[in-house]
Formats: structure tokens, C-alpha cells, sequence
């Protein structure tokens, strides 16, 4: 049984349960960058591991609810300023089967250390790479996708501009993105977000939307909490997205240490 198949079947205590479990796992430093479309310029440290875990997504369109359980993003840090990214999201309507959509495989780079890295001034960095064939009808093509990011601060405000375009799953059609999120720190550890973002593919009505909500940081623990909603404000968008989940991560070992006998190198 999937984890789309658990959340389902186990209702809000399974929820309950998986939330549990991945507090209680070791974690290192994580800046949480859930629950937004756009991204931020910065990237998971050398040989470091970052999961943003979506373990609870309603979207409503045209009168119908989709449920979008899990959507995944994994963040490797192979070098410093480097990271791969692989993300993709497992989505069922009322009268469909399940499917798995936005899948995408891409190289994020930091150009300009700045705020994100704790320099006082503004960060730039670039994601590029392709998008994944969806199971999804109509999206069964490779497409690819280039954004630039700029992070800044103009106080007491955190912010994050992304440009950016490439060609679709569908048919190859160009697309043009653009997003906006702003930071506000209300407590320690408690930050209110909100985004403005948006795409536009040749031949279509633009799919624009807003976000509201938090991201909250337990005490004493490195994993990072998100919620909030998001309302269309474009007749191509959904109408409304309501969104829960966390990041978190993890050093992961490493395998190019000397060989010991006896325990001299």
C-alpha cells in the first residue's frame, strides 16, 4: 500500500502518526521552502539531504477535489553551491485513477552568495532541467524548464523573485513563469509567507494564483512545518488550494573514505 493508499484509508490519525514519525527523525539544518511554487537562491549543503514532503494537498477546480498525496521534492548537495533536485506529486480526482505529474529532474546553482548564506546582499542562483514524462493524458512528452532566482531583504521583509520559462510536457509549446514570495517573522521561529506567481504557455489562458500562510519551526528541532491556502486569481487557475507539510534533512554518509586494515588507513 502507497502512501496515497495509507492517508486515505487512515483518515487524519494516520496523518497524525507520519507526522510523529518524522519529527522524531535526526535532522540537520533545513530552510523550508515548502509550500511555494517558486524557489528560493539557496541549496542544501555538500552531501546534505533535504525532503519537503507535501503529506496533505486540496485542490479544487471546476467544482471537482483533487488530492494531491504525497508531493515530494528531494534536494542533494553534491558540492558546494550545487545541489540536484528531484521532485514529482501523486494526484487523484473523484472519477480518476491515480496519477503521477510534475515530475522534473534539474542542477540549482548559487552565482552570487547573499542573504541565504549570511552575506549582507542580494543572492542569485539558476535551476535548470528537464520535465519528466507525466502519466497524465496529454503529458507524455519530455519538456524543460530554466528559471533565475534573486533573494533579498528589505526589512523586516525576506523576499524571492524567480523568472523564468521553457517548453511544456503537452506539446513542446513555450512557457513564460514568474513568482514572488514574501517573508514576515512575527515570533521566533514563526514566519508568515505569501506568494504571487503565475505561467503563461503559447495558446493558453494564464494559470495565476496567490498564496497566504505560515512556516513554523518546533523548538528545539530542525524540521520546518508549513500550511496555508491558495486562491486563483486567473480563470485558468484552480480556484483554491489548501496545503500542509514539512521539510527537513539529513547528512548522508560518506563513500569515498580510505579503505583501513586493522585499523590503520
Amino acid at each position: 500500500m502507497g502512501l496515497c493508499e495509507v492517508v486515505r484509508a487512515g483518515g487524519p490519525h494516520r496523518g497524525l502518526l507520519l507526522l510523529t514519525f518524522v519529527l522524531l527523525l535526526p535532522a540537520s539544518h533545513a530552510w523550508g521552502y515548502r509550500p511555494f511554487v517558486s524557489t528560493d537562491a539557496a541549496v542544501a549543503d555538500p552531501k546534505e539531504m533535504e525532503i519537503e514532503l507535501g503529506y496533505f494537498n486540496l485542490k479544487r477546480a471546476a467544482k471537482e477535489n483533487t488530492f494531491i498525496v504525497p508531493q515530494l521534492r528531494l534536494n542533494y548537495g553534491f558540492t558546494r553551491n550545487w545541489e540536484v533536485v528531484g521532485e514529482f506529486e501523486i494526484e487523484q480526482s473523484q472519477d480518476e485513477e491515480v496519477q503521477i505529474v510534475n515530475a522534473g529532474l534539474s542542477l540549482k546553482a548559487v552565482l552570487k552568495e547573499g542573504i541565504l548564506q549570511n552575506k549582507d546582499s542580494i543572492g542569485f542562483a539558476v535551476e535548470v532541467g528537464p520535465l519528466l514524462p507525466s502519466t497524465a493524458p496529454g503529458e507524455r512528452r519530455f519538456g524543460f524548464e530554466g528559471i533565475g532566482i534573486v533573494s533579498g531583504r528589505l526589512s523586516p521583509f525576506t523576499y524571492h523573485v524567480n523568472f523564468g520559462g521553457g517548453v511544456d510536457r503537452a506539446k513542446t509549446n513555450p512557457f513564460a513563469i514568474w513568482g514572488m514570495i514574501v517573508e514576515l517573522p512575527v515570533l521566533p521561529n514563526f514566519r508568515l509567507v505569501g506568494e504571487v506567481n503565475g505561467e503563461s504557455v503559447e495558446g493558453e489562458l494564464a494559470d495565476n494564483s496567490g498564496f497566504l500562510g505560515f512556516i513554523w519551526q518546533p523548538p528545539s528541532s530542525d524540521v520546518f512545518i508549513d500550511a496555508g491556502g491558495r486562491r486563483g486569481i486567473s480563470r485558468a487557475a484552480s480556484d483554491w488550494l489548501f496545503t500542509m507539510g514539512l521539510t527537513w534533512s539529513f547528512s548522508l554518509p560518506s563513500i569515498s573514505g580510505a579503505a583501513t586494515v586493522g585499523g590503520i588507513p
